[in-house]
């Protein structure tokens, strides 16, 4: 839109890095305005490199979108453009972390991940066998491995341990990943190690906390 609100150019672009640039490097330096969601952390810091001035606005904040009856992509850009045209507070904007920072949160979540999955096998386990009227011996999930099993009769043996194998893999996992948040924490995150000093406070809760 000009800033008379008169629309110049109307298109439809595919979310990739390529498509991004073929289009927007072409354009002269513009205020741009988009929606928060999965592609917008990255999309947002393309489009500055590429010198527009980029408004992220909060999804839910946009109530003329978020409320509408009407859900129509281009009708939603075009509101996007009205609102950033007359007033950009109205679309609640926010501001997206770091691509380090937004890698270093993603290494918090996978692992979290990982240990939801984890925790989901052995509560399978340990129900499977209690249905057989048998129990699998009480330990942390960190210690979970294929013994577990081996007090089990031979056909509930069977058919848990690849189930039990695949928590070990997890904990190897969960390891590599405890170790890469140590090693970003030194690194990136001096703090960590004075925080940690209270007790029950570890690396993870520290990191999520600092990360900008």
């Amino acid at each position: 839109m000009d800033e008379a609100g008169e629309i110049l150019l109307e298109q439809k672009v595919a979310t990739t890095p390529e498509a991004m640039k073929q289009i927007f490097e072409k354009i002269p330096r513009s205020l741009i305005a988009m929606e928060t969601g999965t592609h917008s952390p990255w999309v947002s810091r393309l489009l500055r490199e590429l010198g527009h001035q980029v408004l992220v606005a909060h999804a839910q904040k946009v109530q003329l979108i978020s409320k509408s009856n009407r859900k129509d992509d281009r009708h939603d850009a075009r509101t996007l453009a009205r609102l950033a045209r007359i007033d950009p507070e109205l679309l609640g904007p926010v501001r997206h972390r770091s691509a380090k920072a937004q890698i270093h949160l993603t290494v918090i979540r996978a692992r979290a991940e990982l240990v939801s999955a984890r925790t989901a096998l052995v509560n399978a386990a340990r129900g499977s066998a209690k249905s057989y009227g048998e129990r699998l011996r009480k330990c942390g999930t960190q210690q979970v491995s294929r013994e577990l099993a081996a007090a089990l009769s031979v056909e509930l043996r069977e058919a848990l341990e690849p189930l039990l194998a695949e928590v070990e893999s997890l904990n190897e996992r969960i390891k590599e990943y405890d170790a890469r948040m140590e090693k970003i924490a030194r690194e990136s995150y001096p703090q960590v190690a004075l925080l940690k000093q209270v007790k029950g406070v570890g690396t993870q809760i520290v990191m999520a906390l600092l990360i900008p």
